[in-house]
């Protein structure tokens, strides 16, 4: 958390004790800090309410809250899977239920009111303009890219889902030219495989897009287009609930622009999937 004062240095202000002392205890006890409202901050430095904020805005933030959201995600960063299932230590099996929905509720409405509706914008358009389409997750995010890259292909030609399996993820990058497209998809804590992905593509000339948690994320650094969403967890396991709505939403956005051509690649499936009985029929009855 040292780099609380990196910033504030870069920042011009002067670092006043308050601030040092401040930026040296949110280092010692992030996970205290992050829990805490600027009163309670400010009352366990021994500084006042208003200085927390004025430390805050000096360090570039619109007000204490941003202050938090960023500690926040630079613990998360940093968080192993044993750190996860202590911060969930008092929170009993009972009362899972409840507190995953509304963990799940808090991060959706969140990744609502913070994502950028141009930039969901730009990146429909990206995909719309790519050649071939490569999409990535590994580990917990692996899911997703699955999910994602099944539906991608309804929608175009040729897109690349690429995740751990028997193959070396550049094997599977290997041909990506300029023109192409990878959707790079990672949370804390970062693949590192995902992320050396994401700069072997941007150096072939091939855009870039990254789905992660936030602007402190190391994947935004190399997109050339980031789409945000909160993976606040209750516990050790990540919560994949708003980044689903996210790709969801941009599936439906890119089915909407491709619309004709979706609409009659359905109907020539729908003849396949009768045929070859995909599904069950609709007339079966209940047995």
């Amino acid at each position: 958390m040292a780099i609380l004062i990196q910033q504030l240095n870069r920042t011009g202000h002067r670092l006043s004790k308050s601030h040092r002392k401040l930026a040296e205890y949110i280092e010692e006890h992030p996970d205290k800090a992050i829990r805490m409202t600027a009163s309670r901050l400010g009352e366990s430095v021994g500084v006042s309410e208003s200085t927390v904020v004025r430390f805050a805005t000096a360090l570039g933030y619109e007000g204490y809250p941003q202050l938090q959201r960023a500690m926040q995600e630079l613990v998360s960063h940093r968080l192993t899977a044993g750190q996860r299932i202590e911060m969930a230590a008092d929170l009993q099996p009972e009362e899972a239920l409840q507190a995953v929905m509304k963990s799940d509720i808090q991060n959706l409405r969140a990744t609502r009111d913070e994502l950028d509706p141009a930039t969901f914008a730009d990146v429909v358009d990206r995909l719309l303009s790519a050649c071939s389409i490569y999409v990535m997750g590994l580990r917990s995010a692996a899911p997703l890219a699955e999910f994602m890259g099944y539906y991608l292909n309804y929608i175009f030609e040729d897109v690349h889902l690429v995740s751990s399996g028997s193959s070396d993820v550049f094997e599977d990058i290997s041909r990506m030219k300029a023109g192409d497209l990878i959707v790079g998809i990672s949370f804390p804590r970062y693949s590192t495989r995902t992320l050396e992905a994401m700069r072997f593509a941007k150096r072939t000339g091939a855009q870039v897009v990254a789905i992660t948690d936030g602007p402190m994320s190391p994947l935004c650094a190399v997109a050339d287009a980031s789409l945000t969403a909160r993976t606040e967890m209750a516990s050790f396991v990540d919560s994949l609930i708003a980044p689903m709505a996210v790709i969801n939403a941009l599936l439906v956005a890119l089915g909407l622009r491709r619309r004709e051509a979706l609409a009659e690649h359905f109907r020539q499936l729908e003849a396949i999937w009768d045929t070859y009985a995909v599904y069950l029929p609709e007339d079966k009855p209940n047995v």
